[in-house]
């Protein structure tokens, strides 16, 4: 098996959803859980992150206020938004604080596995990984 060279962020206050996207993930990266948006906040400040991905809808601070914290601290690393309450509103503030994409919720594993692929492969142009996340 593979070492994880990247961190993946996963904020979102439903622990039994995060659980989850932990179990799809942990092949894969290094995880890095938060349970709320100022949680990320700190630990971004401290940790290397390479990928994040963020409930829209969390305590204080929404999944949209931690991607433009990220950004003023200087992480620049794609950021996917995830939400059930999907508008062209908010994708359009989501393009204006550089999130990589929004992903409406529920998400199927397809669709969300697919989608950090693409933000790895445009990132960090790391075919090897894209490809075992794709066939994984």
């Amino acid at each position: 098996m593979v070492e994880p060279t990247y961190q993946l962020l996963i904020a979102d206050d439903d622990g039994d959803f995060r659980r989850a996207i932990c179990e799809i993930f942990a092949p894969f990266f290094r995880l890095i859980e938060a349970e709320s948006g100022e949680e990320a906040i700190e630990l971004a400040a401290r940790e290397e992150i390479h990928l994040a991905l963020f409930d829209m809808h969390m305590k204080q601070l929404t999944g949209l206020e931690a991607i433009k914290q990220l950004r003023s601290l200087h992480v620049v690393v794609p950021c996917i938004l995830m939400t059930a309450d999907y508008t062209e509103s908010l994708r359009e503030d989501a393009v204006q604080a550089n999130a990589f994409t929004v992903l409406r919720k529920p998400v199927t594993r397809r669709d969300l596995v697919g989608t950090v692929a693409c933000a790895v492969e445009t990132a960090y142009d790391d075919h090897e990984l894209t490809s075992r996340l794709v066939c994984g």
